[in-house]
C-alpha cells in the first residue's frame, strides 16, 4: 500500500515533490493526466522520471474533456501561450478550467483505495498570484471536502500535502538540486516544441529561479532564448 499519491506534471516543482516524498522514505505512486494540453512532452519527461527511480507512475487520459475547456492557451490552439513575467495580468489566459480540482479529486480516489495518508501536489507560493486553485485556502477546503466525502473509508490521516505552498520558485529549484532533481531532465515550456522557448511564463519563471538558486551552471535544458528573461524580470527574489 503506498503511503503516498503525487500528481506528477514531468515539472521542476512536481519532480521536486516526488523527489523530496521519496527521500522521505515514502512509497509513491505518481499520477500524470493527459488534458489535451499543448506541452504534452511533460508526460513524457514524468515517466521518464518516473523509470528511472522504478517509481510507480500512471497516465490518466482526460483528453475527452479538452473540446470542453478550451478556453486557456495551454489548451486551445487558437490562443497563443503568453510570453514574459508570470506576474503579469496576461498569464491568467494559462489558467485550466478548474484543472486543480479534478486532478486531486482523481488523485484522492486513488489515495483512499490505497489507504494512502498523503496527496501531494507542488503548487508554491508564485502560483498564487494567477491560479485560485493553488492558493492555501483553496487547498485548505480540499482537505476538509476530501475527508468528508471519504469519512470511515480512507486513512483518518489523509491530508493534502503542499510543502511548497509557502516557497518560492527559487527556493523550489534550490532544493531541487540539494535533493537530486537534475533539471534538464524535467519540462517546463507551455510551447511544448523540441526545446524550451525561454520566453513563456514558465520557461522565465524557471530561468529567473535556477539563477537566484546559484546553480544556473548546473542547467544543462536547452533553451531557444536563455537570455529574455533578464529583460522582464522586475527585482530579484532571495533564497
Amino acid at each position: 500500500m503506498a503511503e503516498a499519491v503525487a500528481i506528477l506534471s514531468g515539472g521542476l516543482d512536481s519532480c521536486t515533490l516526488v523527489q523530496h516524498l521519496m527521500n522521505d522514505g515514502k512509497e509513491v505512486i505518481a499520477l500524470s493526466f493527459d488534458y489535451g494540453q499543448r506541452h504534452k512532452k511533460e508526460l513524457w519527461f514524468a515517466t521518464a522520471f518516473c523509470g528511472k527511480r522504478g517509481i510507480q507512475h500512471h497516465t490518466i487520459d482526460l483528453s475527452s474533456i479538452t473540446p470542453l475547456i478550451a478556453v486557456s492557451s495551454l489548451t486551445s490552439s487558437k490562443m497563443p501561450v503568453p510570453q514574459g513575467h508570470y506576474a503579469e495580468a496576461t498569464m491568467t489566459q494559462t489558467v485550466v478550467p478548474n484543472r486543480n480540482m479534478i486532478m486531486l479529486s482523481i488523485a484522492a480516489g486513488v489515495a483512499v483505495a490505497n489507504g494512502a495518508a498523503m496527496i501531494g501536489t507542488g503548487v508554491h507560493g508564485g502560483d498564487h498570484f494567477v491560479y485560485p486553485d493553488c492558493r492555501p485556502e483553496f487547498i485548505d477546503a480540499l482537505q476538509k471536502t476530501v475527508r468528508l466525502g471519504n469519512e470511515g473509508l480512507s486513512n483518518p490521516y489523509l491530508e493534502v500535502f503542499t510543502p511548497f505552498a509557502r516557497m518560492t520558485k527559487a527556493q523550489i529549484a534550490y532544493l531541487a538540486f540539494q535533493s537530486g532533481v537534475v533539471f534538464h531532465e524535467t519540462w517546463s515550456c507551455y510551447e511544448g516544441g523540441e526545446v524550451h522557448c525561454g520566453k513563456c511564463g514558465t520557461c522565465v519563471e524557471r530561468l529567473e529561479a535556477i539563477d537566484i538558486s546559484g546553480y544556473t551552471q548546473y542547467d544543462q535544458t536547452e533553451y531557444a532564448d536563455k537570455e529574455y528573461w533578464k529583460t522582464v524580470v522586475q527585482s530579484p527574489e532571495v533564497v
